[in-house]
């Protein structure tokens, strides 16, 4: 199984910048590992929520493919802990999935369409974070699900 995180627009802070590279590196140790960034939108400003929204949205669905299983992150998704998201990963990959992609929107959120065409949604958290932080977050995650998986020491209880 591969995994694929989408993220809007470029990571500004060099610090974010090294950590994501960090884990990224880690996470290549259990299981193939893309993150792509789809850049912001041109002329944001001008453009209505719902506008930057649809056009975000096309550029989302420009990645996938038909049969790559969709996953937002989005903050009415489902919570879980380390633990929980762990079993989650494992469920994936026993299903024979072949690309699980999951997607940081921009500040607005996702288009009509992106959520319809979307097998699930995951929340971080109740709190709010920056979309850049939310990149370390969820490589971190995936890191520790993986190395839960494995029995190794990093996570403890």
């Amino acid at each position: 199984m591969t995994i694929t995180l989408l993220a809007i627009g470029k990571t500004d802070h060099s610090q974010l910048s090294i950590l994501i590279e960090e884990y990224k590196k880690r996470l290549g140790f259990y299981i193939k590992f893309n993150f792509e960034i789809i850049p912001d939108i041109k002329n944001a400003k001008s453009l209505s929520e719902k506008q930057q929204k649809e056009k975000e949205g096309t550029l989302i669905l420009k990645r996938l493919n038909t049969s790559d299983q969709l996953v937002l992150l989005d903050e009415n998704g489902k919570q879980f802990t380390s633990i929980q998201f762990s079993e989650y990963l494992q469920k994936k990959m026993n299903s024979g999935v072949k690309n699980v992609v999951f997607v940081i929107g921009g500040s607005y959120g996702f288009s009509d369409e992106v959520y319809k065409r979307a097998q699930g949604k995951i929340s971080l958290s109740k709190m709010t974070f920056s979309h850049q932080m939310v990149r370390l977050f969820f490589i971190e995650q995936l890191y520790r699900g993986f190395t839960i998986l494995r029995n190794e020491p990093y996570h403890h209880q």
